[in-house]
C-alpha cells in the first residue's frame, strides 16, 4: 500500500490520511477500518488498478491506531460518534461530495454514525452537503448497548471478545492472538508481522473507551446513533457482504434486521471466508465491491 498522503492535523490528533486523489465526476471511495488494526488492512484495494483507475480511494488510520496519533481527548474521539466526525472533516477537507463508503468491523459502525451526522448537516444552510451514495458492511452488525451487541455476536466469542475489547493492556501474547484470529482468521498466509505492530501499538484508551460507550458500561453509558434504526428508516443503499465462516458476528443476527434498502435484499455470505474476506480472497472480494460501487453511484 502507499505510504500516506498526508497527516492533517484535527481535535482528534494528527490524522495519517491516504488519497488516490483521482479527479473525476463518480463519488470517492472511504474505507474505515476495525479496532486495533490500521489502514493497510486495505492495501489490496489501494492497489487495484481497476479500482483506482475508476474512484477516488480515500482511507486513513482512525485515531491512536496505525500511523495516527493518539486522540487529545479520549472520550471525544475514541468511539463511533467521535470517529465518524473524524472522516467527514476529512472528506470536508477534501471537497468531497458525494462517497461510497466500506466499513470493516469498527469501521462499519463508524459508517453508520457517518448517515446519521450527514443527514442532520444536510439541514444546515451553511454547511457544504456530503452524500453517501451507499455503505457496505462487512464484520460489521448495526447494534448500541449490551444487549444488542451480544446478541450481535457469536456465541462462541462474544464473552471473549469483549473483554479483550475492554482491556486496557494487552500483553505481547495477547496483542499477538488477536493480530492473528482478527483479519487473518487464524490461518498462517493470511497473517503479516504489522498487524501484531498495529494490535500492540494501538492506545489502550482506544478499546476501554469504545467498550464502555458501545456497551454502555459505566458513568458514561451508549454513546452514538441508533444503528438498527437508521439501517431500518434510512435511505441509503446498504450492503451487507460478510465470511459465511465470521469468527465474530452471529450472521443470524443480521438476517433479523428490516433493512430499509439492502443491496441485492439478501445479506450475503461468502463461502469459506471469514471476519476480513476483503482480506482473504481479493479478487473475489473485488469483484463484489465494484459491483456494489457501480450501483450506489447511480443512485
Amino acid at each position: 500500500m502507499a505510504s500516506p498522503s498526508f497527516v492533517l492535523e484535527t481535535e482528534h490528533g494528527l490524522t495519517s490520511v491516504m488519497d488516490t486523489a483521482l479527479k473525476n465526476d463518480a463519488p470517492a471511495l472511504l474505507l474505515l477500518h476495525g479496532n486495533s488494526s490500521s489502514s493497510k488492512v486495505f492495501r489490496h484495494i489501494c492497489e487495484s488498478a481497476t479500482i483506482t483507475s475508476r474512484w477516488r480511494v480515500i482511507t486513513f488510520c482512525l485515531p491512536g491506531h496505525g500511523s495516527s496519533s493518539k486522540a487529545p481527548d479520549p472520550n471525544k474521539s475514541y468511539h463511533m460518534r467521535g470517529y465518524a466526525e473524524l472522516a467527514i472533516y476529512i472528506l470536508r477537507h477534501l471537497c468531497i461530495e458525494s462517497v461510497v463508503v466500506f466499513g470493516w468491523s469498527l469501521g462499519g459502525h463508524i459508517g453508520i454514525e457517518m448517515i446519521d451526522l450527514l443527514k442532520d448537516s444536510a439541514m444546515c444552510a451553511t454547511t457544504k452537503r456530503i452524500e453517501i451514495k451507499g455503505l457496505m458492511l462487512t464484520g460489521a452488525p448495526p447494534a448500541l448497548g449490551r444487549e444488542q451487541v451480544l446478541a450481535a455476536l457469536t456465541t462462541a466469542n462474544e464473552q471473549n471478545a469483549l473483554e479483550l475489547v475492554g482491556q486496557k493492556s494487552w500483553t505481547d501474547d495477547e496483542a499477538l492472538a488477536f493480530s492473528k484470529h482478527s483479519a487473518a482468521a487464524s490461518i498462517d498466509k493470511f497473517w503479516e508481522p504489522w498487524m501484531f505492530v498495529d494490535a500492540r501499538n494501538t492506545d489502550v484508551r482506544a478499546r476501554t473507551v469504545l467498550e464502555k460507550t458501545f456497551l454502555g458500561n459505566g458513568e458514561v453509558g451508549a454513546k452514538g446513533v441508533d444503528q438498527r434504526k437508521v439501517v431500518e428508516t434510512e435511505d441509503v443503499l446498504i450492503a451487507v457482504v460478510n465470511g459465511a465462516e465470521e469468527q465474530y458476528v452471529n450472521l443470524d443476527y443480521l438476517e433479523g434486521i428490516k433493512w430499509k434498502n439492502l443491496w441485492r435484499n439478501e445479506c450475503i455470505r461468502l463461502e469459506g471466508l471469514h471476519h476480513a474476506p476483503f482480506w482473504e480472497d481479493p479478487k473475489g472480494f473485488e469483484k463484489i465491491l465494484l459491483d456494489f460501487v457501480v450501483d450506489a453511484e447511480k443512485k
